[in-house]
Order: structure tokens, then sequence, then C-alpha cells
């Protein structure tokens, strides 16, 4: 039987997501995301965001970076990270790789799967690492996350 290996380090998992991040900004995708953030409205879209283990830990160390340490209810429907009074995302450098690759018309639509499907793999072999259970809900994958760093 072979040995179990001890779970990946958050701080690495967080610089392997940042890594993985800047990978796909390089990539000749077309795209024009100008953070208008109707995609953000996930009662309006029916779509959520799903985070991996490491995505979660890298929005939860940004989240923190601004001085917050619990998402805000969003009795809207709302992604919790976004500012209520400017409707920008709190953590947009930070973002997660679905909030970077998302659905939104407007920036062109979803990325095609065949263009990152082996940063999503990336991400999952992280998840696996760092003893996660699989891509949660963002909203439940980052109180996670918060609860762990």
């Amino acid at each position: 039987m072979k040995p179990r290996s001890a779970p990946l380090a958050a701080p690495a998992a967080i610089d392997a997501v940042k890594t993985i991040y800047r990978e796909l900004a390089v990539r000749p995708i077309e795209r024009a995301c100008i953070t208008r953030t109707e995609c953000c409205h996930f009662r309006l879209t029916g779509r959520t965001p799903f985070l991996t283990k490491g995505e979660a830990l890298t929005a939860a160390k940004a989240w923190r970076a601004t001085g917050r340490t619990r998402l805000p209810e969003s009795p809207d429907g709302g992604c919790p990270l976004l500012d209520a009074a400017t409707g920008r995302c709190r953590i947009y450098d930070g973002r997660p790789f679905g909030c970077r690759t998302h659905f939104c018309a407007a920036a062109g639509g979803p990325y095609a799967r065949r263009e990152v499907v082996d940063l999503i793999h990336r991400l999952e072999d992280l998840d696996r690492a760092l003893g996660g259970d699989g891509a949660l809900p963002l909203p439940a994958a980052i109180e996670r996350a918060l609860r762990e760093l």
C-alpha cells in the first residue's frame, strides 16, 4: 500500500493557483471583461461559480487582505464579494477561475473548455493535493477556507 502524502500547505497552493491565473491571463483568448458584474448576480443568472480548495484559499486570502474575516449575507442573491456601495468585486485580482472564464455575453461568452481544460485539471489536482473534496459553491467554499486560514 502506498503511503499517503501530507496535504499541500495553503501558501504553496495559493502560489500555484496564482500561477494558473497568470497563465490564463496571457492566453490569446478574446475577452473584453469590463467589470459590469451582471454575472455576479447568481440568483438572476442561475449560475454560481464552484471553487476548488486552492481557489477558495486564494479568494479567502484576498478577502482577508481587505480587512474582512467573514463573508456578508447577500439577500439579493449576489456574490458576497461584491461591494454593496460600488457594485464592484472587492477581490477582483484574486477572483476565482470561474469568474475569470465566466459566461458573460458582454465579455465574449464563456471560454471554450478545450482552451482551458489543462488549467482546470491543474486546479483539480491541487484540490486533491490539499485534501479537498471537490469544488463547492463560491460562498460555502470561501467560508470554509476562511476558517482554515
